[in-house]
């Protein structure tokens, strides 16, 4: 199945659907035009409740990867360049927090890193 949750994880179900559709454009699995499955159905599958699946798409949609319309379901607008940019910088956020830096030390951290020769 294309989107997997851990229910013992301490992330949140919604941000795991959102995850498992960002890791499957990243992989090639999914490309612009495709469709997700449906909330309910992917929400049946999982087991789990269909507005947690709809918050997973919508953080999707926000974050411009998706475009999500009543009747039309979920579609694949993005390129999977700009999903993997978005997984690598949520992990860097995760791993920033959990070392306990600040926001500002982060963003100094990747301008430094942007600066640096290749």
């Amino acid at each position: 199945m294309l989107i997997r949750i851990d229910a013992s994880s301490a992330v949140p179900l919604a941000e795991q659907v959102a995850s498992s559709v960002r890791r499957a454009l990243s992989d090639g699995a999914l490309h612009p035009g495709d469709r997700l499955p449906a909330a309910r159905e992917v929400a049946r599958l999982l087991d789990v409740n269909v507005h947690t699946v709809l918050r997973g798409y919508q953080q999707l949609r926000e974050e411009g990867l998706i475009d999500l319309r009543r009747g039309r379901g979920a579609v694949v607008v993005a390129a999977p360049a700009q999903a993997r940019l978005r997984e690598a910088a949520r992990q860097l956020v995760a791993a920033a927090r959990e070392a306990g830096f600040s926001q500002d030390k982060t963003v100094d951290l990747l301008r430094t890193s942007w600066s640096e020769e290749p």
